[in-house]
């Protein structure tokens, strides 16, 4: 984040005093209070100071690049999945094929009837099914994908910087997020680079 010129006059103030009031904080800057109170509230909003009742302001020692990486660490899966491109376990790799290409993604999830992740399939799977003389408009999707429990899965209120380790660790473009039922694991999203780069982006500009 980046303070303006009164922002910084504001926490080199309250670094250098330790505990005060926003009234003191106005007579050292001759203004008034309640000139002060927008930027007051954004620097206790960000992190920079904190407030005590009856107390004062005071410095939290965090710096913007901290308090980035604070942020950066708070990101939920829940708020920046997209939508997942499913196929069922009795499709061709022919017609996962053009799924994923309609879809315009890397990486399908396999299901069953029951909506149930069995497993996953990927741009290199097909590429490798193609390079072959194989007919691919018979040859079963479950021939070609990474089969449960060898998939790596994430849930809606995991952390996205976790997600992206995993995606680094296994050298794969997307994760399935799933939720737990009776039935076993239901596909309701993914996260893939992109997505995590959204996520960047969309920080660094509220920044």
């Amino acid at each position: 984040m980046k303070l303006n010129k009164r922002q910084e006059q504001i926490v080199e103030i309250v670094k250098n005093n330790g505990t005060i009031t926003g009234e003191q904080i106005a007579d050292e800057l001759h203004l008034t209070r309640a000139t002060l109170r927008p930027d007051l509230a954004i620097l206790t909003m960000a992190g920079f100071l904190d407030a005590r009742p009856r107390v004062g302001y005071f410095y939290t020692g965090k710096t913007s690049g901290r308090l980035l990486t604070e942020n950066i660490r708070n990101l939920l899966v829940e708020d920046y999945h997209s939508m997942p491109a499913v196929v069922r376990d009795n499709m061709s790799v022919y017609d996962a094929i053009v799924t994923m290409f309609t879809e315009d993604v890397g990486t399908v999830f396999v299901v069953d009837d029951h909506s149930v992740l069995v497993g996953v399939v990927s741009r290199k799977d097909f590429l490798r099914a193609s390079i072959g003389k194989q007919d691919l408009t018979s040859l079963p999707v479950t021939m070609m994908m990474t089969r449960m429990p060898n998939v790596t899965y994430c849930y809606i209120n995991d952390l996205l910087v976790d997600v992206g380790k995993k995606l680094i660790e296994r050298e794969i473009d997307a994760l399935p997020v799933v939720k737990e039922t009776q039935e076993g694991l239901i596909v309701i999203g993914r996260v893939t680079k992109t997505n995590i780069t959204k996520a960047l982006v969309t920080l660094a500009e509220k920044s």
